[in-house]
Order: structure tokens, then C-alpha cells, then sequence
């Protein structure tokens, strides 16, 4: 299989990540670029040459290395994977279900909760989602979400039906048409009006050296820039190893590491382009509208006469009628809105707020708006399946690996087992299931993901050796471990994980209760709530399942190894 179907996943995964976790901050760059290169581009071919020497999928590799880090393998299996339903059958209606808000029962007005909210935030939360005030109250089951992601598990199932031989067909296409869509959508977006401003606040760092709130100064900066690589190159899922097994051995996978974490990046930042180019448009046109409404208000409430009053003067004009007309202006002023680009541009927001809010509100106001929503979904579709081919390929490879496995169950019954959809029925479906799902993803991976990739650093440095893995790395493939990749491995990368391990435990020990987000239907918003302690007690126990895998399969092996010792007969 040829190196552009093996590491598609992950570019797919590059544009995904991006537009999920990116923090609009010019100075987030400058954290992203340093962290690619002390640790996605090191760990990345860290992984890469694990799998390629042993030949193995994660757990198999891990075991070689030490038969007490098998759990490292295992920690993918015990990450429990999620997806959300797609709203792209909506994207075909004329006009766009979420370009206006829907009459109320009697047909006298429009909805009240989507007044106070916008269309577009009516259509997620209430018509697609449905959620729940809180994550207390379950809801009734999604139906329509059911559906979705029961046609979703059904297309991975058959992408993955016969393994690697099926998936590599399949990734070409997933890998290739973002790109496409993406070039669409850059030529669209630079296009339009109030494009430059979005770039502007995308490249343009927030703060100065001296403000407390620089943003290189800030600890979550560098944690989400390192949360962004890892998940972007999907390091310590195991993906990696299982992709690189398939390699022949004299196969130069630090020019593979190389070259997959430059284009990654790369298309990571052109996503952002695309992504910053709409959000500006979007920005622009909310500014713009609330400059025309405080216009249209202010000419009316002093007879003014049209045209007189402009976005160039109205700053200048509001003073006078402040000074002139006292009493009748204080009246006016709690309907003036006060508008500004720079807080159009600073809301913003990350996850399925960015992916069907800010993307679909933008689109809604767009010439063509159908053809848009349905290019944006499509390719959101190609994005999910290619990312979930690397997700796959971490879990099936360590299976049909498995010889007990292997021996009882053929490659279609494998893939069945892990694409079967009645996981997704047990909170995706319900009201409160978003909640869930946020639960998941801000837990359940990045805090073990740290801790993971930074047991993988040890054990191949200090538990396999790393002169001895230079030396095997030299026997395989004909080239010497340089000095960067040594000191990166043996020194800079893992004290870096540690001190952002220490910023994200801390973060969390003075923020005090954990909360969430919750959809409130009364005031048309989000609002923040504070977990439950079934909730609190639920994300324990996903933070220790993924990362006590590790010292409980030690812990087995020790008794295992103890046990077989003491049954061996002693030597005459």
C-alpha cells in the first residue's frame, strides 16, 4: 500500500481537528509551530519506527518492547469513540431550514425561542438536537440522530469490511475531495465581503508582551496548541504503529515523518485561511446589520432624515443627540445595541458550535446558499469517514493480530463487532446526548493522551534503550539517528509533556467544579451549569480507564510471570 493511502487518515484528520479545536489567536501560531517541531514531528516518527521494527499493531509492539507495557496498546481499545449525526439532508431545502426562524403556534409571530436565539442556533439545538435543558434530563430518544448515525456506522462498516485491502480503495476518495472542496471554498470565501477582517484577527497576535493576557504567556495556549498536533497527527492512538507495520523494513519513515507533519500543518493552516476568511464574512455581516438596526432606530426615534446618519458619523451624531436631547436619548438607550467588529471577530467558539453554527450562519447568507450547505456537508461527511479509517485501523489491526481472535473470527466479523451501532444508542440518541458527547471528548482522550504518548517516550528511551533502538533503527533502514531526533526523544519532548501535564492537572485543581454548557431555551443561550456528581464520578472513571489499563496489565503480567515461576520444577 503506498504511503499517500496509508497516511490519508491523517491528513483527514488534520482538517478536522483544526476546525474543531482551533483558538482564533494570531499568537496561537507561534505555540503550534513550536510544538510541531518538539513534538508532533519527533513523536510522530517515534511512532512510525515502533511500528515498522516490530512489525506489529499497538498492543503487539508495546508487548515487544516490554511485556509489562502491553496496557499502552490497550488504551485505544478502552476509548470509547462517538460521532454525531449530520444535518446535510437539510442542506438541499429551499430555503435553508436554519435561514429563518419558524412561526410560532398560533401563527401570529415567529418561535420565541428562536428570537431570542438565531436561526441557525433554533436549528442545532432545538430542530437537530433537540437537547435538553441540562444533562440531568435525559430526554426522550432522537429518532432522526439514531437513523444518522446508524447510516454512519453502516458506511465505516463497509469501508472497512475486508481491512486494510477495503480501506486503502476508500481513502483516496476521502482523502482528496476535502481538498477539492476546500480550494472551492477558499476562492468563495476570499471573495467575500469582510474576508480580510477575519484574516486580519486570524494572523494578528492578541495583547502585547506586557499584558498579563499575551497570549504566549497563558498555559492553555501551549496546551491547546499540543492538544491540536497530537490530535491532528493522531499520536498515542495507535493509528500510527498499525499504519506503519504494513511498511517494509528498509522503508525511510523519518522522511515519512517528515513530510506527513509538514503537509499536515499545512493543511491544517490552509483550513484555517478558509475557515478565518468565512468567519470574517460572517463577523462583517453581523456587525453591519447591527450598525443599520442602532441607524434605523436613531432616525426614527429623532426624525432624522434618511441618509443623514451613517456608520462614518454615527459615533460623532450619538454624542450630540446625548448632549441635545437628554431625556429622550436615556429612553432610546437601552435598545442601542453597541456594535463592534473586534467582538463579532472574539465570539468565538470551538466543536459543533464552529462546525453547524458559525459555518451555517455564514453560509445562509450567501448567493447560492443550497449549493454551499451542500458542498459543506459532504465534505464534513468525507472528513468523518476518513478520520474514523485511522480510528479503525488503532482497533482492528491489535485484533486480527490477535491469533485467538484471528483463528475464530474472519476480517468482516471483526469489523462488525467494532462498527456495530448499538453504542451509539445509549446516549448519542437522547436529548441530553450532546452533553455526553462533550463529556467524551474534553476527557476521555486528552489528559490519558498525554499521559500515553509520554509512557511511549520512556519506554522506547529508557525501558527498550535508545542506543539499542538506533542501532535496530540503522539495521533496518541504513541511516543514523541524527542529534535532533535524540535529544527531542530522550530530553526536550518528554519534560514538555510533564510541564503541560502539570498545567492541565492544575488548570483543572483551580477552576474548582467542573461545567459545562447547557442550551437554555428561556433566554435563547448557552449557560454555564456545574456537572452532577454521577457526571463528575462517570468522567473519573474514563480518565482511570483509559490510563490504568497500563499499570493494571503490568500488574497482570508480574502475577502471570510469578505464577509460572513458582509452577516451574526446580533444575536437578
Amino acid at each position: 500500500m503506498c504511503m499517500e493511502v496509508r497516511w490519508a487518515p491523517e491528513l483527514n484528520s488534520s482538517v478536522t481537528a483544526w476546525c474543531w479545536l482551533w483558538t482564533p489567536a494570531g499568537s496561537f501560531l507561534v505555540p503550534y509551530i513550536i510544538m510541531l517541531v518538539v513534538e508532533g514531528m519527533p513523536l510522530l516518527y517515534l511512532e512510525l519506527a515502533v511500528g515498522q521494527r516490530m512489525r506489529q499493531g499497538s498492543i503487539g509492539a508495546w508487548r515487544t518492547i516490554s511485556p509489562y507495557l502491553g496496557g499502552v496498546g490497550k488504551w485505544a481499545l478502552s476509548w470509547i469513540l462517538d460521532s454525531r449525526g449530520f444535518t446535510g439532508g437539510a442542506a438541499w431545502a429551499d430555503p435553508l431550514p436554519w435561514s429563518v426562524c419558524p412561526l410560532n403556534g398560533n401563527r401570529t409571530g415567529y418561535d420565541e425561542e428562536c428570537e431570542k436565539a438565531t436561526s441557525t442556533q433554533y436549528f442545532w439545538y432545538r430542530k437537530t438536537l433537540n437537547i435538553s435543558p441540562s444533562i440531568q434530563d435525559s430526554g426522550g430518544v432522537q429518532w432522526e440522530q439514531g437513523l444518522c448515525l446508524l447510516l454512519a456506522w453502516l458506511v465505516v462498516y463497509l469501508c472497512i469490511l475486508r481491512g486494510t485491502e477495503s480501506t486503502g480503495k476508500v481513502v483516496y476518495f476521502t482523502a482528496l475531495l476535502p481538498y477539492c472542496v476546500l480550494i472551492i471554498y477558499l476562492v468563495r470565501g476570499l471573495t467575500l465581503h469582510g474576508a480580510t477582517n477575519g484574516l486580519a484577527y486570524m494572523f494578528t497576535p492578541k495583547g502585547t508582551f506586557d499584558l498579563p493576557g499575551w497570549q504566549l504567556a497563558n498555559p492553555k495556549a501551549w496546551i491547546n496548541a499540543a492538544t491540536q498536533i497530537f490530535f491532528s497527527l493522531g499520536l498515542g492512538f495507535g493509528s500510527l504503529i498499525a499504519f506503519a507495520s504494513y511498511n517494509q523494513p528498509s522503508t525511510n519513515c523519518q522522511k515519512h515523518a517528515i513530510i506527513v507533519s509538514l503537509i499536515n500543518s499545512s493543511t491544517s493552516i490552509f483550513a484555517s485561511v478558509v475557515t478565518f476568511s468565512i468567519y470574517g464574512f460572517k463577523a462583517t455581516f453581523n456587525y453591519e446589520s447591527c450598525l443599520n438596526k442602532v441607524i434605523l432606530l436613531l432616525t426614527n426615534s429623532f426624525d432624522l432624515e434618511d441618509g443623514f446618519l451613517t456608520a462614518s458619523n454615527l459615533e460623532q451624531v450619538k454624542g450630540y443627540l446625548a448632549s441635545a436631547f437628554p431625556g429622550k436619548y436615556s429612553e432610546v438607550l437601552p435598545q442601542i445595541r453597541n456594535c463592534s467588529l473586534e467582538s463579532e471577530l472574539a465570539t468565538a467558539v470551538q466543536g459543533t458550535g464552529l462546525s453547524f453554527i458559525v459555518y451555517t450562519e455564514a453560509i445562509k447568507n450567501m448567493a447560492a446558499s443550497q449549493l454551499w450547505s451542500v458542498l459543506y456537508f459532504f465534505m464534513l461527511l468525507m472528513l468523518g469517514i476518513g478520520s474514523m479509517l485511522g480510528n479503525t485501523a488503532a482497533i482492528l489491526t491489535p485484533l486480527t493480530d490477535s491469533k485467538v481472535i484471528s483463528s475464530h473470527l474472519p476480517k468482516e466479523a471483526i469489523s462488525g463487532e467494532w462498527a456495530n451501532p448499538r453504542r451509539t444508542w445509549g446516549s448519542g440518541g437522547r436529548g441530553a446526548g450532546n452533553y455526553w458527547f462533550d463529556i467524551f471528548n474534553d476527557y476521555a482522550a486528552t489528559l490519558p493522551l498525554l499521559l500515553i504518548v509520554l509512557v511511549e517516550i520512556v519506554a522506547v528511551c529508557y525501558v527498550f534503550g535508545l542506543r539499542r533502538f538506533e542501532s535496530d533503527l540503522k539495521a533496518m533502514t541504513g541511516r543514523t539517528l541524527n542529534w535532533y531526533w535524540k535529544a527531542m526523544w530522550a530530553g526536550v519532548s518528554p519534560l514538555l509533556i510533564i510541564s503541560l501535564f502539570v498545567f492541565y492537572l492544575s488548570d483543572y485543581i483551580l477552576t474548582g467544579t467542573l461545567q459545562y454548557q447547557a442550551w437554555d431555551a428561556s433566554q435563547g443561550q448557552l449557560v454555564t451549569k456545574d456537572y452532577p456528581l454521577y457526571a463528575l464520578a462517570i468522567i473519573g472513571l474514563l480518565v482511570a480507564s483509559s490510563t490504568m489499563c497500563i499499570p493494571l496489565v503490568a500488574l497482570g503480567t508480574f502475577i502471570v510471570r510469578c505464577l509460572k515461576r513458582g509452577d516451574t520444577p526446580p533444575v536437578a
